[in-house]
């Protein structure tokens, strides 16, 4: 959990000492005429007793100056959510190692995988000033999620074991305890994720809302003035952690949201009570504002090569690259290349719960999916569409995760026709017709729909590549692209054969982290949503499993489920990539593509080597961008 090094201790004693000493005199400009005027407290007091002091010596980081404004572009409101992604201020989250230490949490004690004990930072505020305790937990936890109205949607399942839900307690105000009868090995990645679990609200803003704590008839009438359908729904959209739409609501992020929606243009100003400190005690963040501005996302490449960007990554594609580049002296940035950190930046997800009987049986014939991975010529796509800089691989782990082992990349991924063509042969569809397409064991020609949900340039040209590579073993592919809304729904209902989307949203995972995408456990899982969904809503919907091999993968994730010790998830964590690659339950593509990064040129400790992933990078998240700062 936290670090134990000498030197690490001895850099954390000066900074102690360092901030002590200075914190009176030094003052935030953006904040020094508010304290000068008494209406916010000085530094020292805006800050918990013991903040946290972000390692700016293992990752590389400088000393930073106060100041500026951060733009982003954003291609719709609703990713004003992607702010709290980026800032990634959890209870607990990921370390660049992949570890997970504390962060709002002075401390975190775990007892057999299933006793969790949190201890707060004393002194810590919500951004107006009001003091952060386990009040705000308890308040999430019984007058949330067990409450008869605002709990409709019944516990989090990262909360529940075996369906059973944690014991809470309260200790002491800064002191709280989740225990369970069995371990719970999700429940510190489900905090530590990019959309965490937030087992938190602040208590004192939210009672205004709630019904035991404020006249009942009152709420209703605000409810009607708000245009929600009663007291609860209001509840429910005031206290939205995720998408900061209440410019009201107090938060523990770096940034405060201060602009209502609707609007094409937010403001993020600095929280003066974020808990973060440089090594020289100096408060973070050092950027004062955070600006979103929401565009078309078809023109966000063409603004951000313009520079209208400080920082910008979301809906910039590879092939936007040259045009960037082109742009880079004349505005002042520079287009770094990050590694993409999916398991495939393409990958194709036979649906092994397609509604036709014929076709259905034919993707869960281990024989077709194999063919259907061999018959691809993965070189060919990372030269043409790459530039030859990803890496050919199954859906699978990167080189760059702990758990990544060569044959998991390489299994079932050779370009051999003959191979691939040999298997279905061997399968029963020897038969073609005139054209050499293929028969379907009733007849029908082997015809594939592959349907996408058609918001990737690259998608498209990588489907035109393999509708080329699958004409050579027979099969005549056809591609549709449709909304993603509908592109969701007909696979889940299992209208669709074949669906094109990107790979594991996890590809640098560790042990500790959960290993969901790899069994069905969810509906949102292209390749076996009825089954996934069957699982995940603990049979209350979707099919049951009537497949050998995937019931594997789901007994391995339970198996994980209940693990109390790394060696054992590892091991697991191994069976199960063993298994998916193995059984080809998604066909990838390459993996370690690149994501432009456009960076301005006085934007100071951004990674000049990073991984862009939603899980567990949270993006730019993990790199703290509190600790990033204008050079001007």
């Amino acid at each position: 959990m936290i670090k134990n090094s000498a030197k690490y201790f001895f850099i954390c004693l000066f900074a102690l000492f360092t901030f002590v000493s200075s914190a009176n005199s030094a003052e935030i400009p953006f904040l020094a005429e508010k304290v000068a005027a008494d209406d916010l407290p000085a530094m020292k007091e805006r800050l918990p007793e013991k903040p946290l002091i972000v390692d700016f010596e293992a990752t590389n980081k400088t000393l930073g100056k106060y100041g500026g404004d951060l733009r982003l572009l954003m291609g719709k409101a609703k990713d004003l959510g992607q702010i709290t992604v980026y800032t990634y201020a959890r209870l607990v989250g990921y370390a660049p190692d992949y570890t997970i230490q504390p962060d709002i949490a002075e401390v975190f004690v775990v007892g057999d995988g299933r006793d969790f004990t949190f201890k707060l930072r004393k002194g810590h505020r919500w951004s107006d000033g009001h003091p952060l305790t386990s009040e705000d937990f308890r308040y999430f936890w019984e007058d949330m999620v067990k409450h008869k109205k605002l709990g409709k949607k019944g516990i989090p399942s990262q909360m529940l074991v075996d369906g059973k839900e944690p014991t809470f307690q309260v200790i002491d105000e800064q002191t709280f305890r989740y225990t369970w009868e069995k371990p719970n090995p999700s429940f510190l990645p489900a905090l530590a994720a990019p959309s965490p679990l937030y087992i938190y609200r602040p208590a004192h803003y939210m009672k205004q809302f709630h019904a035991d704590y404020a006249d009942v008839e009152e709420l209703e009438r605000q409810a009607i003035e708000a245009k929600a359908r009663d007291w609860a729904a209001m509840h429910t959209r005031m206290q939205r952690q995720r998408r900061p739409e209440n410019p009201e609501l107090p938060t523990l992020q770096a940034w405060q949201n201060t602009t209502p929606p609707p609007n094409t243009r937010f403001v993020f100003e600095r929280n003066p009570f974020f808990h973060r400190v440089d090594p020289l005690g100096q408060q973070l963040p050092y950027i004062d504002r955070l600006t979103m501005a929401v565009v078309s996302k078809d023109v966000i490449a063409a603004k951000t090569g313009t520079g209208e960007a400080d920082l910008q990554a979301r809906y910039l594609q590879f092939s936007d690259v040259p045009y960037l580049k082109r742009g880079e002296k004349r505005n002042n940035f520079t287009t770094r290349l990050w590694s993409l950190g999916k398991g495939s930046q393409v990958a194709l997800f036979p649906n092994l719960n397609a509604n036709d009987e014929v076709w259905r049986k034919v993707l869960q014939d281990v024989r077709f999916r194999r063919a259907l991975s061999l018959g691809i010529n993965r070189k060919e796509i990372n030269e043409v569409i790459y530039f030859g800089l990803a890496y050919p691989s199954a859906n699978t782990v990167m080189p760059q995760s702990a758990l990544y082992k060569n044959e998991y990349s390489q299994m079932w991924t050779d370009y051999d026709k003959e191979k691939a063509n040999s298997l279905l042969d061997e399968m029963g569809l020897d038969q073609r017709d005139p054209d050499g397409t293929r028969l379907l064991p009733d007849g029908r020609r082997a015809e594939i729909t592959i349907e996408t949900a058609g918001e990737s340039a690259e998608e498209t040209d990588v489907l035109e590549l393999i509708t080329d590579h699958y004409r050579e073993i027979g099969l005549k592919i056809f591609v549709r692209s449709s909304q993603r809304d509908i592109f969701r729904r007909r696979a889940y209902a299992g209208d669709t054969l074949i669906s094109v989307f990107s790979g594991l949203n996890n590809a640098v995972a560790t042990s500790a982290m959960n290993p969901e995408e790899l069994a069905p456990t969810d509906q949102a899982q292209l390749q076996w949503p009825k089954w996934g969904q069957y699982s995940g809503t603990n049979t209350k919907a979707g099919e049951p499993i009537k497949m050998d091999s995937a019931m594997v993968q789901l007994q391995l994730f339970n198996q994980w489920m209940l693990a109390d010790n790394d060696e054992d998830r590892t091991e697991i964590w191994h069976n199960m990539l063993s298994g998916y690659a193995g059984q080809v339950f998604s066909i990838g593509t390459v993996n370690n593509s690149r994501q432009p990064v456009v960076i301005a040129n006085d934007l100071r400790n951004v990674p000049e080597n990073g991984i862009y992933a939603w899980e567990p990078t949270s993006y730019f998240g993990i790199y703290k961008p509190d600790t990033f700062w204008f050079d001007r």
